[in-house]
């Protein structure tokens, strides 16, 4: 899989700290971006930026602090990206939790609120940057588990007290969520340079597994596939001057996927755009 040169680029992944987030960082540092590492972790980010640094003398790393399940945070994150006067020319929606249960800070669901609502805010906050690049992209990490997802119910959108049962149902739910999410942007940034993509990394031995119990996550990684392997679509639709002229399709595998019907909706992706932003407006007291 052939992907191209990145030098004068600056790639935000985040999630950069350890799994698909670090193997992304890692080769997109080897084709010469501006590479920042946007974590919850900053001791952890500055081993991803070590090791870089080790491999790639010259590479321009740095660490960035993020909690996608905080929207204070991610404001502070925004604005600091925003402060810099440094275009993006890649944001990398990496990273993601699964099999887990609780809050965000702000009440939402918290696989829901990470992987989605926070990525969702944090991209609209930056959009700025991107469309200030030649060819600005935004790279939505899913998975194939979105295809177990049969029905879409507006609840996950809800603020609540307690979590939800079931962190795998959020998750395939979220992944959802992450390609229609894609697919709306495409449609909204139609007129410009900004592209966008998600992709289904494969069946991946990465940190999102940290909340299942020690046996399970031992058992599960016996079954899959490494991080750098994982990483070289989510790369691939980075850099790959191919994909250039396509926006807001499913990628698996270095080519092009079909996805669910679901994920295929482009009413449903339109309005859940539309209720994602009164969701995150009504949180902040924006709305009227």
């Amino acid at each position: 899989m052939v992907t191209g040169d990145l030098h004068g680029r600056t790639v935000v992944v985040t999630g950069a700290s350890s799994g698909l987030g670090r193997a992304s960082a890692i080769a997109l540092a080897e084709r010469g971006a501006t590479v920042v590492l946007a974590a919850r972790s900053e001791e952890r980010a500055n081993a991803v930026i070590d090791e870089i640094r080790r491999l790639h003398a010259a590479a321009d790393v740095q660490f960035l602090s993020l909690d996608l399940a905080s929207f204070a945070s991610i404001r502070a994150a925004a604005g600091r990206l925003l402060d810099s006067g440094r275009r993006i020319d890649v944001l990398m929606n990496n990273a993601g939790v699964a099999g887990t249960s609780g809050l965000t800070q702000d009440g939402f669901e918290i696989t829901i609120g990470t992987n989605c609502i926070g990525p969702f805010y944090l991209t609209s906050l930056l959009l700025p940057l991107l469309l200030e690049a030649p060819q600005g992209r935004i790279v939505n990490v899913a998975s194939v588990a979105h295809e177990r997802v049969h029905a879409f119910d507006w609840t996950w959108l809800d603020r609540r007290t307690v979590g939800a049962r079931s962190g795998f149902a959020m998750y395939a739910a979220s992944k959802l969520m992450n390609i229609l999410h894609a697919r709306e942007l495409a449609r909204r940034l139609d007129s410009t340079r900004v592209t966008s993509y998600a992709v289904h990394p494969g069946a991946v031995a990465s940190n999102i597994w940290r909340s299942l119990p020690w046996i399970i996550r031992r058992a599960l990684m016996l079954l899959l596939i490494s991080n750098d392997e994982g990483a070289r679509t989510q790369v691939w639709c980075a850099a790959a001057p191919e994909l250039a002229s396509s926006s807001g399709r499913y990628y698996y595998d270095g080519k092009e996927a079909r996805g669910s019907a679901l994920s295929r909706d482009a009413a449903l992706a339109a309005e859940l755009y539309t209720r994602t932003e009164r969701a995150i407006a009504d949180t902040l007291g924006l709305t009227a």
